[in-house]
């Protein structure tokens, strides 16, 4: 078999026996991939050739250096063991058992298989107790919310099930399944250690659970741990490392492994729509707008991800694209967590922050940890003016995820908003270490630098010297940097900056307020060191203004023709 029919006849396999033992999640994301696999061409029409290979305008045309052992040409692979059912022994138990699982009546499946001992029916026991735990805390989460909505609710089954996979796993008699578990409630406990040797155990015995593949990107939160799992290369691994370079915001290697993939799974909407994740962290908004365009042009009740995409349409203005895409999830899926999230960010750009508020909170209603939601409502909240709040939303964000950079850059935000520059400045290094590459980051920290009570103008400025060589979009560092050396006493260095803000002024055909401050100042710099003729064309171009500086220009222009040999010029001429 070559490696696309290996891929299709192993994932129709996986998607059986996943959803026979009630991994969802996993299953629809190993049936997503079996569709994605691209297929025989002769039996494809034109309209559902989407995503081909090397066709579609939304593709990223670039090459990297092979970042990890897999093979150039070819999916990696090495033989995996078959699992073994074992469903005779107990089948009608177990079917009994799981009815009662898809019910969400957990203890009661639980109780079906209390006495069997199949590998089977003991994860689908411990899975259902694991699950009976979860759904308590949950309730008692909601009965004893603290002020803050913090609660110290607990899943009380973890103790006995740990007890029990540990000595399961002892005892050499459980299954890459009960492996996943056991490593799930490890991390529930705290031990984030064996918690990654454990999964390690289970994905390399059966790679085609993403659920334990998700489980264990969440485990390693450094690139160095990332590198010292002992992963077998399976074509699977591809998926997780792209995965995980993404997480850990390596975003053009995480590309690079994508389209490697793609090479492969040629229609697979999870693949384009991480690429589009990938690019709206390098703020490559115009590719990720086409790429979600086609994606709901294939998919249009799709809303995973769709969150992302408002953001996207928010940071362009896009009032009616925004508008459509709100309509579009509430007709689909008004209860879900993304689909508060975009259509709290429709009334944030139309103005109305209470209200974005408001659909913010009933996401976090539906799933307490959906990051995203926390850190829209503390930027909410910012707008608001209601500081405490804010904060409050960006702490619960980074207790959530650590790494998430937005939420750090919203408590500096928020602090210096309160005129605590020191707490301000502290946060802005905890996201710009996260996000070196945003230019935005270095311009807040900057501008913390700056302030009356900090005033560390040579500090300010290397910020912004970082700002300016991270593509500052919003161009504030050229400016700002020209202008910190000439308060400092150093017109060289201002005149240096001054120009390239300048050039950069005219590549973009920008007008402003700064470019008559720029033309000023070189205007006056150049006739101070008897540059005569440089000091003419800038002053000729603050003519075409109406304000002062037109007046200041002209009377710089007599005094140079006073003072020198300066050809003559009739300045009386220019129009008024």
């Amino acid at each position: 078999m070559n490696s696309k029919e290996t891929c299709r006849s192993e994932l129709r396999i996986a998607l059986r026996q996943l959803s026979d033992r009630c991994l969802y999640s996993a299953s629809k994301w190993a049936g997503e991939q079996l569709v994605g696999i691209e297929q025989d061409p002769a039996k494809f029409t034109p309209t559902n050739t989407r995503f081909q290979r090397g066709s579609s305008s939304i593709r990223r045309r670039f090459r990297t250096n092979d970042i990890t052992s897999t093979p150039v040409t070819g999916m990696s692979y090495v033989s995996t063991p078959v699992l073994e059912e074992d469903e005779v022994i107990d089948g009608d138990f177990y079917l009994l058992a799981k009815s009662y699982f898809d019910c969400r009546e957990y203890k009661r499946a639980a109780h079906v298989l209390r006495d069997q001992n199949a590998k089977k029916s003991v994860f689908l026991r411990c899975y259902a107790l694991y699950l009976a735990g979860e759904k308590r805390k949950e309730e008692e989460m909601i009965e004893l919310e603290g002020p803050l909505g913090k609660s110290d609710a607990v899943n009380r089954e973890l103790v006995s099930l740990e007890r029990e996979l540990s000595t399961l796993r002892k005892n050499g008699t459980i299954d890459p399944f009960g492996l996943y578990l056991y490593g799930l409630v490890l991390k529930n406990r705290g031990n984030q250690n064996l918690a990654r040797t454990v999964i390690v155990e289970s994905v390399n015995s059966y790679p085609w659970n993403w659920n334990a593949w998700t489980e264990l990107q969440s485990l390693c939160t450094t690139i160095e741990m990332l590198n010292s799992l002992n992963l077998s290369n399976h074509w699977m691994k591809d998926f997780f490392l792209a995965s995980a370079y993404q997480e850990l915001r390596m975003h053009n290697e995480s590309l690079a492994k994508y389209e490697y993939l793609q090479g492969t799974f040629s229609f697979s909407n999870y693949i384009q729509a991480q690429i589009a994740k990938a690019q709206y962290c390098l703020r490559e908004f115009d590719q990720v707008e086409v790429i979600f365009e086609e994606l709901l042009r294939n998919d249009p009740y799709r809303v995973e991800d769709m969150d992302m995409y408002s953001n996207v349409l928010y940071a362009k203005e896009c009032f009616s694209a925004l508008s459509y895409l709100a309509h579009r999830v509430f007709m689909t899926d008004k209860y879900r967590p993304e689909s508060c999230c975009i259509i709290g960010n429709y009334y944030s750009l139309k103005g109305q922050h209470e209200k974005s508020v408001m659909y913010f909170r009933r996401a976090l209603k539906l799933d307490k940890k959906y990051l995203s939601a926390w850190t829209l409502m503390g930027h909410e909240y910012v707008e608001m003016k209601n500081t405490p709040a804010a904060v409050d939303a960006y702490r619960r964000a980074v207790d959530i995820n650590p790494c998430d950079y937005r939420a750090w850059y919203g408590l500096g935000q928020a602090y210096e908003m309160m005129g605590m520059p020191f707490y301000a400045l502290h946060y802005f290094k905890k996201s710009v270490f996260l996000q070196p590459s945003d230019s935005r980051l270095w311009i807040a920290m900057a501008q913390c630098y700056e302030t009356d009570q900090l005033h560390l103008l040579e500090d300010a400025i290397k910020c912004y010297r970082r700002a300016a060589n991270c593509n500052d979009k919003e161009a504030i560092a050229l400016h700002q940097l020209a202008k910190l050396h000439f308060e400092l006493g150093r017109p060289e260095e201002a005149a240096f900056y001054y120009k390239k803000d300048l050039d950069r002024m005219e590549d973009e055909e920008r007008e402003g307020p700064n470019m008559v401050e720029a033309l000023l100042f070189l205007a006056q710099h150049c006739r101070t060191h008897k540059r005569l003729e440089e000091a003419e064309v800038y002053c000729t171009r603050l003519l075409d203004y109406t304000g002062p500086e037109k007046e200041m220009a002209k009377n710089m222009l007599r005094g140079m023709r006073s003072e020198s040999s300066f050809p003559s010029m009739d300045v009386e001429h220019f129009p008024p």
